[in-house]
C-alpha cells in the first residue's frame, strides 16, 4: 500500500511538471520542456567535451577556416548574440554535423564531400542550429525523464544538481555516448529544423534554393538508406517538396541579405 502511494505521488509530480512545462515550439508545435537553459548548457558542454575526446579533430586549417566562416555567418543572424559558438571540424568520413546547447557545432569532414559549396553546407548548419534554437534537446531529454520509472524522474525534472545520467542526456541531445555517433531527432523535429534552418541560411546570405540540391545529393549517398544524416528524417520527396514550397518566402530574405554580406566563404579546392 505504501509503495502504491509513493507511485501515485511520483506520477502526480510528473504529470504536474508536464502540465506546467508545456509550451509551444517556434513553429507552434506543442513541447514539454522540464529543464532550464543552464541545465541544458551543462549537458551540451559535457557532451561536446566527450565528443572531442572520442573523435579526431581535423588538422586541415583551410577546411577548418571554411567551416568556421559558414558557421559564423549562420550564427550571426541568431536572435541571441550574447552566445558564443565553438565550431570543431572532426576528421571522419561520416556525412553528418550537429549542434548542442551551450553554443557548440561539430562538423564531420565527410559532409564536405556531399555538401558542395558554402550554400549547401549552410543548409546543414542552419538545420542543426535550428534544433538548438527550437530546444529539441530539452524536449527529448524531458520526454526521456517522463517515460522513466519511479521518483528518480521527479528528482531529475525538479533540477537535481549535476549531470548524472550521461548516456540519457547525450542520446537526448542527438549523440551516442558509447561510440560518438550522431543520433537523429524525431521526424516532427526534423521538419521543424528544416523550416527554421532554411530561414537562418537565407538571412545569413546563403541561397535557400541550394537546400533542395543538398538533399538531392544526400539521397544519392550511402545506397538506399542514405547517409547517417537522413536516418528517420522526413522522406526525401516530402522534405524536398516542403523546401520547394518555402522558396517563395525565403528568396526575398536571401536577396536582401546577400547584398550585405562582407565575409564570403570559399570552399578550398
Amino acid at each position: 500500500m505504501k509503495s502504491m502511494r509513493l507511485g501515485l505521488v511520483g506520477l502526480a509530480v510528473v504529470l504536474g511538471l508536464s502540465a506546467c512545462a508545456t509550451t509551444q515550439s517556434p513553429t507552434g508545435r506543442g513541447q514539454t520542456l522540464l529543464f532550464s537553459a543552464t541545465q541544458m548548457q551543462q549537458m551540451g558542454d559535457a557532451s561536446f567535451e566527450e565528443m572531442k575526446k572520442q573523435q579526431k579533430v581535423s588538422s586541415d586549417k583551410k577546411l577548418t577556416q571554411y567551416v568556421n566562416c559558414v558557421a559564423n555567418r549562420v550564427t550571426a543572424v541568431l536572435p541571441d548574440q550574447t552566445q558564443r559558438w565553438d565550431v570543431v571540424l572532426f576528421d571522419s568520413e561520416q556525412v553528418n554535423a550537429f549542434a548542442l546547447p551551450g553554443g557548440h557545432i561539430g562538423v564531420y569532414s565527410g559532409l564536405l564531400k556531399v555538401a558542395n559549396g558554402p550554400d549547401q553546407l549552410a543548409t546543414v548548419l542552419g538545420h542543426e542550429v535550428a534544433h538548438v534554437l527550437a530546444q529539441h534537446g530539452n524536449e527529448q531529454v524531458s520526454r526521456g525523464q517522463l517515460t522513466g520509472v519511479g521518483m528518480q524522474i521527479a528528482d531529475a525534472a525538479l533540477g537535481a544538481s549535476g549531470v548524472s545520467n550521461r548516456d540519457l542526456y547525450m542520446s537526448a541531445l542527438g549523440l551516442d555516448a558509447q561510440v560518438g555517433v550522431i543520433l537523429p531527432f524525431g521526424r516532427a523535429q526534423e521538419s521543424e529544423a528544416d523550416v527554421m534552418g532554411l530561414e537562418l541560411m537565407a538571412r545569413a546570405g546563403f541561397d535557400p534554393a541550394q537546400s533542395v540540391t543538398l538533399w538531392q545529393n544526400m539521397s544519392k549517398v550511402g545506397g538506399s538508406q542514405g547517409p547517417e544524416l537522413l536516418s528517420t528524417h522526413p522522406s526525401n520527396s516530402n522534405r524536398i517538396a516542403q523546401l520547394q514550397q518555402l522558396q517563395g518566402q525565403m528568396q526575398p530574405l536571401y536577396a536582401s541579405a546577400k547584398t550585405q554580406v562582407k565575409n564570403q566563404c570559399v570552399a578550398p579546392k
